[in-house]
């Protein structure tokens, strides 16, 4: 891990660092999550898909990697930039190191980056297509960024989404009552923690894919949909959006991240790209309804516009840092959505009461 690898912006700044993981070329759009643990749950979570993540925390690798916190079956990340990695994780579940599981993947990662000026570099400018190379020069590297396809103009739910409907293993639940809920779960870049808290909640489980039809999940007579978080611009899932509007006068709906802003547009709404997006597991989000503030966990670049809501819906949750919308919900219907992520992986475990709100649809639908 003395190799130089360089990290290149699109706007010409150029980041030197050693590597680590795969000695290999990557590219996508560079962008920052400020959790402070979690990195394997990161590195697992689709929604990061044709992405560089840049970890804020300064020291990564110090617990290694275990079987327990996948957040998918593989990395979804394009790259990882570190300030400091450790070689020697210290953790009773640990099972193999950072290293190992970055080169088993093919994904390279760079360390010794400031990645306090990296960040700040991304507040003031914005996420950016980025290029990180142990095999190229920075003016080469600057050169092949410019012929590369951008983050914006690529559908990654297609790429990240089950190839075929499964059904997640019932865990064993104290209320029976929910045991008899089958719920279907569409999978636009699914977190694994999704399917445990439902599971766990008594639900029985389908995870279908993204191309599956309103009237393909209407026919798995289910008594509830989540439509998941997941990678990418919504503009681009018009395919999603035919689907969602076959649904939502069906049956209770759920929508998280990707899903919550497919839940906006399919009622006519905008959404739009942020400047840095929110990533990590900090951002203040207040209710409504309660005037109660939550810490959430966040991981995406998009946003639905308050101005443009229409159809019944309404704003129900915003974000205390910038104001942006970080849930609905609908006047008449059984409908809820939220922009961060009830099931955290990594984050703060204080939203997942948001699945038993959801639950209380279904049994009132039932």
């Amino acid at each position: 891990m003395t190799r130089k690898t360089i990290l290149a912006l699109e706007d010409g700044s150029v980041y030197e660092g050693y590597s680590f993981g795969a000695e290999t070329t990557t590219y996508g759009e560079v962008v920052f999550d400020t959790s402070m643990t979690g990195y394997q749950e990161m590195l697992t979570d689709p929604s990061f898909a044709g992405q560089i993540l840049v970890a804020t925390y300064p020291l990564i690798g110090n617990y290694g990697i275990n079987d327990e916190d996948f957040e998918s079956k593989q990395i979804q990340v394009r790259g990882f930039v570190v300030r400091e990695y450790c070689p020697a994780p210290s953790h009773w579940q640990s099972q193999k190191t950072l290293q190992e599981f970055l080169l088993a993947n093919g994904i390279p990662g760079i360390s010794g980056i400031d990645t306090r000026a990296l960040t700040r570099r991304l507040r003031s400018v914005g996420v950016m297509m980025g290029i990180v190379t142990s095999e190229m020069t920075a003016k080469e590297a600057l050169k092949e960024l410019k012929k590369l396809p951008r983050y914006d103009s690529t559908d990654f739910v297609k790429e990240v989404t089950t190839s075929e409907s499964y059904h997640w293993a019932l865990a064993s639940s104290k209320d029976k009552l929910d045991a008899t809920f089958q719920v279907v779960v569409v999978d636009l870049g699914i977190k694994y923690n999704i399917l445990r808290i439902l599971s766990r909640l008594g639900c029985q489980v389908t995870a279908v894919p993204c191309t599956t039809s309103a009237d393909e999940i209407l026919s798995l007579n289910p008594d509830g949909i989540v439509l998941s978080s997941g990678p990418g611009d919504p503009a681009l899932l018009s395919y999603m959006e035919k689907t969602v509007k076959g649904l939502i006068t069906k049956k209770p709906i759920m929508g998280i991240c990707l899903g919550h802003q497919l839940i906006g547009r399919a009622f006519g709404a905008k959404t739009f790209k942020l400047k840095f997006g929110h990533r990590g597991g900090n951002h203040p989000v207040r209710g409504l309804a309660t005037g109660r503030v939550h810490i959430t966990a966040q991981n995406h670049g998009y946003a639905v516009d308050a101005d443009t809501l229409k159809g019944g819906l309404e704003v129900s949750h915003i974000n205390l840092n910038d104001g942006t919308v970080e849930g609905l919900r609908h006047k008449e219907l059984p409908t809820l959505s939220i922009q961060y992520h009830s099931e955290a992986s990594p984050g703060p475990r204080d939203n997942e009461y948001l699945f038993e709100r959801f639950l209380k649809m279904v049994r009132e639908k039932k």
